[in-house]
């Protein structure tokens, strides 16, 4: 036991009793429904194993009296060795309630594919995400759970969550923990703070870290997963931590434990995957998920960027460009990398991991199409560059733009613009947009594309768009001071 958890532990089966009756009591005193967060890790799976046994000992009828819903969260970059733990999990739970009798209703949430890490770093260009600049939490996990119990709401009215969050995790946990304690409608409910009509109900807040692990040893895993396997998972790296349910920013993302994405930018280096690959021979073959997280974990990455922000405006910052998405070049070397490492993980990968997908079928046509339809990159090189990765043909030509150019026009405009990015920019956008309206007769519309673009491309380079753009802050300046004498 850690020194800072030497105390009594809470974990005796008085204590345990109490704790049933507590959710019980809970439970049947209102319907308003259930939603508990299941990440895999060891505080969800400790509160669900507190609800799930506390339930069971209700009668038939009883158990009858509101929905459980057990909600995990896929955001496609999950570790795959926790997204297989925690997929297997969500099968025996769904098929251990059934043949128990329990009134809970598993589902796995994911975000839409357009949300998807893929699609908005490879696809759109967005820089990795980063301290000032955290787009990720948000779409990956916020939306598909808040969606999830803003739809309970809304079909009956209110919601409990039940999470697994405790105050021995971080003073700041702690701090925010005691603040919605404070505020309390209901023994033991809280407020939440973004959702409406919700309340929290966390059945472990006062547990230490050890206790946790007590109750997962002593009490068998009521829906048939091993806690002692789930141990030998967190065993193999050295930081502690777990996976809660997001549903706001304030809540730790998951860079610091071991049951976050493996792409998690958020921390300067992964600890977790790093102990993990040291740690077990069998994990070696995580080796280039590692090495592609420290890739794009490089934040000196300025001239992989466009000085131009993803609207097409230069923001200064200490004198220079503040950088937007990532050029056309590293998008396609980032795609490359991808298709790279699931060729590999399938060919060295353990059993049961031949099959798995880095990035899905769904997320490289909407890949493509961002590329294609709104960046008017006309070259389309996404399936040439799946087919020379893959060795397979890509399977989904169909045609995303009327535009007659391709690959061929692509490279003889470029070599006409001698490598003016800007002007080749330019001229290749205005191109496709005339091609794209081409089809109609009435072309409402491509003027204000056409002004737009323009607009995009109006500096000769990124040295004149900074100068430019300090001369026009520094006016504004003068005009203020002016107008205040």
């Amino acid at each position: 036991m850690s020194n800072k958890d030497k105390k009594i532990s809470k974990i005796t089966q008085e204590n345990i009793n109490e704790l049933y009756e507590r959710i019980r009591t809970i439970y049947l005193s209102d319907e308003i429904p259930w939603v508990i967060g299941f990440s895999g890790g060891k505080d969800s799976s400790a509160s669900l194993q507190l609800v799930w046994y506390a339930i069971k000992d209700l009668s038939t009828e009883q158990r009858k009296h509101k929905l459980i819903h057990v909600i995990s969260t896929d955001t496609f970059v999950e570790s795959p060795v926790v997204a297989a733990w925690v997929n297997s999990s969500l099968e025996r739970m769904r098929k251990a309630a059934e043949e128990q009798d329990m009134p809970i209703l598993v589902h796995k949430l994911t975000p839409n594919i357009s949300d998807s890490f893929w699609v908005n770093i490879i696809g759109r260009g967005y820089p990795a995400p980063r301290p000032n600049f955290r787009w990720c939490t948000d779409r990956l996990k916020i939306k598909p759970s808040n969606n999830f119990i803003i739809d309970v709401v809304a079909k009956h009215g209110e919601a409990i969550l039940v999470l697994g969050t405790r105050s021995a995790e971080s003073s700041r946990r702690a701090a925010n923990m005691k603040k919605y304690q404070q505020m309390r409608v209901r023994d033991w409910l809280s407020p939440t703070k973004t959702l409406s009509n919700c309340l929290t109900y966390t059945p472990i807040e006062d547990w230490s870290n050890d206790d946790v692990w007590i109750y997962l040893m002593q009490y068998p895993n009521p829906w048939g997963q091993m806690n002692k396997d789930l141990l030998t998972m967190y065993q193999g790296a050295s930081a502690d931590g777990d996976c809660p349910l997001v549903v706001d920013t304030n809540t730790p993302s998951c860079g610091s434990s071991r049951f976050g994405c493996w792409v998690c930018t958020m921390v300067k280096e992964d600890k977790s995957m790093q102990a993990m690959i040291q740690n077990d021979e069998e994990k070696i073959w995580m080796t280039p998920l590692l090495n592609f997280r420290n890739k794009i974990g490089n934040f000196d990455d300025r001239d992989k960027r466009e000085y131009r922000r993803m609207s097409g405006k230069v923001l200064i910052f200490n004198n220079r460009a503040v950088h937007g998405p990532y050029k056309k070049w590293y998008r396609e070397e980032l795609l490359r990398d991808i298709l790279t490492i699931e060729k590999e993980v399938q060919q060295i990968g353990p059993q049961g991991f031949e099959n798995l997908r880095i990035i899905s079928d769904e997320e490289l046509r909407w890949i493509r199409k961002i590329w294609v339809v709104e960046k008017h990159e006309f070259d389309d090189s996404l399936p040439q560059i799946y087919e020379e990765i893959t060795g397979k043909p890509y399977k989904f030509t169909d045609s995303l733009s009327s535009s007659v150019f391709g690959k061929k026009e692509w490279v003889l405009l470029y070599e006409v613009c001698n490598g003016d990015e800007d002007l080749f920019g330019l001229q290749a956008n205005l191109l496709d947009i005339s091609q794209q309206y081409s089809i109609f007769t009435i072309k409402k519309g491509i003027l204000q594309e056409f002004e737009d673009t323009i607009k995009r491309f109006y500096y000769e380079n990124e040295e004149e768009a900074v100068k430019v753009n300090i001369e026009i802050v520094e006016r504004k300046r003068y005009i203020e001071e002016k107008t205040q004498i």
